[in-house]
């Protein structure tokens, strides 16, 4: 359902809160789960300017955590189950082909699954379930970190009492060590009603915030007030900048993490921004307009916004290359997969992959790409030289978010019923 105007674009996330709690809490009956499990199916494979933020308090850095231990998994790994015959270990992500291995279920009604580069992977549960949940690279439940807070203990002022989150993405520092988190909308005292997916600045959405989780203690160290409804969130490769687009203010919050603190909100003139990518040497964002067709750049020097690239309606997810050349758009709209010349912002080639291609990822190889196509119910997997279809693979409904687990080579993908799924994709194909 490609969105065409305002009523329609509100349709491009997630539906209203109340029927996806109803939707979940379905799936999550359906699945008839209490605590977190996992099942192996068998038989589904199928081959500007600047502007001044608004008046935040300063948030206290805590530096205090709790005592640092080995992670006990609250649940073991399980057994991987193959769903189909695999070839040997080797070769390139573009000779291997994609198996399921495992189906994670439980506790959970993931908005996406991000990995680190050490093969800790946390999956948000946004409101549905008020939790982010941590796992290890083999698929064991290392921790649930529940999204309550006392914003007072962290200077944000005005919301006393305990007050609870809803995790949309994160992202992590490049040791892994920490986890930044959006919170779709905040629930408490001094809070008003949730953020819409049609929604405007100025029109009375309240700010939200960003976590920081340490990945040690699994703890929330860290909370920094933002803009209305953030969505993705990206930390600069320098390790010293935290980017989050702001869906319902239309705007870049810039938080500077030695001071914790935000410390501009860019609009980009355009509506409902999401994806965002760094450049290489942390100077230049690349950040999608979903509202629109549309890529723009911000120098994060002189916070200017430009145009860069059009890419097709509903630009949603945006990766980039490891040498840093190419950029790979979802455009959630048009049900393709673009790919950018970095240099020009040129568009080199455009691949249909299904109905409402959401999240992205890239293999450590930067050799293949992976599409999850919302309303299709797949996950493509494409030639990162040429976009050629590589092979496409069903899961459960409405996949909604992807990662390359870099450790085992693995791809994982939220859905949105409540199930994570688990492909590997270290093997060739049997011939």
């Amino acid at each position: 359902m490609p969105p065409a105007g305002p009523t329609r674009r509100a349709r491009l996330e997630t539906k209203f809160i109340r029927r996806r709690v109803v939707a979940a809490s379905a799936a999550v009956g359906f699945l008839a789960v209490t605590s977190f499990g996992v099942s192996q199916l068998a038989g589904l494979f199928a081959g500007g300017a600047e502007a001044s933020p608004a008046a935040a308090p300063v948030a206290k850095v805590v530096t205090k955590a709790p005592p640092t231990t080995k992670v006990t998994p609250k649940v073991p790994a399980p057994v991987p189950s193959p769903v189909a015959k695999q070839g040997g270990v080797g070769g390139t992500a573009a000779e291997t082909a994609l198996v399921r291995t495992m189906r994670l279920t439980g506790d959970l009604t993931p908005k996406s699954v991000v990995a680190s580069p050490a093969g800790v992977v946390v999956a948000q549960n946004m409101m549905y379930r008020h939790s982010i949940s941590a796992f290890g690279a083999d698929g064991a439940l290392l921790a649930t970190v529940k999204d309550s807070v006392d914003l007072a203990r962290f200077g944000i002022e005005g919301h006393p009492g305990t007050t609870k989150g809803a995790p949309v993405e994160a992202a992590f520092t490049k040791d892994g060590k920490h986890a930044w988190v959006s919170n779709y909308s905040m629930y408490g005292a001094g809070y008003g009603p949730e953020g819409l997916d049609s929604c405007r600045a100025g029109d009375g959405t309240s700010p939200s915030t960003v976590y920081r989780v340490d990945t040690t203690t699994f703890a929330i160290d860290r909370v920094v007030q933002v803009g209305a409804v953030p969505k993705y969130v990206a930390v600069t490769p320098d390790d010293k900048t935290v980017l989050v687009t702001n869906w319902c203010t239309w705007d870049l919050s810039v938080i500077d993490i030695a001071k914790n603190k935000e410390v501009a909100r860019i609009p980009l003139g355009g509506r409902y921004p999401r994806g965002i990518v760094v450049a290489p040497d942390s100077r230049t964002a690349y950040v999608a307009l979903m509202g629109s067709d549309r890529i723009v750049t911000v120098d994060l020097r002189t916070r200017a916004v430009s145009r860069f690239a059009t890419t097709g309606d509903g630009p949603r997810h945006i990766v980039l290359s490891p040498d840093a050349k190419y950029l790979y758009v979802t455009n959630n709209g048009s049900g393709t997969v673009t790919k950018l010349d970095r240099a020009t912002g040129r568009v080199l080639a455009s691949r249909r992959v299904g109905d409402q291609p959401r999240s992205l990822t890239i293999s450590t190889d930067g050799t293949a790409i992976y599409s999850v196509n919302y309303e299709s119910s797949t996950v493509s997997k494409l030639r990162t030289s040429d976009l050629s279809l590589l092979g496409q693979v069903a899961t459960d409904y409405h996949p909604i978010g992807i990662t390359y687990e870099p450790t085992r080579k693995a791809v994982w993908v939220a859905c949105y019923g409540g199930s994570i799924l688990v492909f590997d994709d270290s093997r060739r194909p049997v011939t």
